[in-house]
């Protein structure tokens, strides 16, 4: 499965994996949560626990006001499937513009701020 994936700290690149289970897990570092924030059919798959195990701020997800914490990739999420599939050309390239550059966060406090 050609995925797109996304580090802290480090621009998007492209990958495959198996598509099993065990090989999203591997990618994100743990138990896997799918986000469905884009009108089209893409989920960001990230670590589950990645807030509470405090891992580094990768990137804003604006469309649901919210930030993923740890490694995430983006892949297909077909209507009427039920197992995620490979993004095709086009959208490797949408999302990595998308998330292209590395985002800067600031805690202060218990709050976590997006810095330009």
């Amino acid at each position: 499965m050609k995925i797109l994936m996304v580090e802290p700290g480090k621009a998007p690149k492209e990958k495959n994996i198996s598509g099993t289970l065990d090989s999203m897990q591997e990618a994100v570092g743990g138990t896997i949560q799918a986000i469905y924030p884009f009108d089209e059919p893409v989920a960001l798959i990230c670590n589950d626990d990645g807030k509470l195990m405090n891992l580094p701020m990768c990137r804003s997800i604006h469309e649901i006001g919210d930030i993923i914490f740890g490694s995430f990739f983006v892949c297909a999420a077909p209507p009427g499937h039920r197992n995620f599939t490979s993004l095709s050309k086009e959208q490797i390239e949408r999302y990595k513009e998308r998330f292209r550059f590395p985002e800067t966060f600031l805690r202060i406090g218990g709050d976590a701020i997006f810095v330009l």
